[in-house]
């Protein structure tokens, strides 16, 4: 499968490495098509690995991994729009806002999300939130927590969601995936980060997830 990455930074680097290792071409998407961060992961990551602006990674992708910072995300889909009309678009940023120190806050409110605002910024595409909730680290390799711990996954696009939640099980490993129901959940998976951000400070890795158990 040919898939996209919007980011050069960590979370993008180790997303992109691994789905090369999977054996997807993975281009990654930069500002700049001669991103210095972007040349040296493709050099790195192998054949199957290149590289190109925002809007030539969306082109070249089947599903397109959002992997910014949150402050930027809707300019960074804004800059790849064209490309990403009918695309998945694999949401993974979250809305911190780090002004006021630790805790963070977040700049979404009430019923907004980033979520939501990403699909405004991109109409055409299929939304789906996922990932957002864990560490890079932990995404790639989910068997490093011990546990049945998981994942929480919304969109409004059923068929988008049934593709990434294949990806997820069988590239990354999860075998734990919530699916939330339509995208609007994306508040509530958002809204878990600065509680995840205390405990990474807490616990001091950022190894740790969560686990939903029911009981009888």
């Amino acid at each position: 499968m040919k898939i996209a990455i919007l980011g050069t930074g960590m979370v993008g680097k180790t997303l992109g490495t691994k789905l090369v290792a999977c054996g997807h071409e993975v281009r990654m998407g930069a500002r700049d098509a001669a991103n210095e961060a972007a040349a040296a992961w493709a050099a790195s990551a192998g054949s199957r690995a290149s590289t190109g602006t925002f809007a030539d990674a969306s082109a070249f992708g089947e599903v397109v991994f959002l992997c910014v910072l949150g402050e930027v995300a809707t300019k960074v889909v804004e800059a790849a729009r064209e490309g990403l009309a009918g695309k998945i678009l694999v949401d993974l940023t979250n809305p911190l806002d780090f002004s006021e120190g630790m805790p963070p806050k977040l700049f979404t409110s009430g019923s907004d999300s980033l979520g939501k605002r990403v699909q405004a910024a991109a109409p055409e595409a299929r939304v789906v939130k996922a990932l957002n909730t864990v560490s890079c680290n932990v995404m790639i390799d989910p068997a490093s927590v011990p546990g049945d711990h998981g994942l929480f996954v919304c969109g409004d696009d059923a068929d988008a969601k049934a593709r990434v939640l294949s990806l997820l099980r069988e590239d990354f490993g999860w075998r734990v995936i919530h699916d939330l129901g339509p995208l609007a959940m994306a508040r509530c998976t958002e809204g878990y980060l600065p509680l995840w951000v205390s405990l990474y400070g807490l616990m001091g890795t950022d190894r740790f997830n969560v686990a939903v158990q029911k009981g009888g």
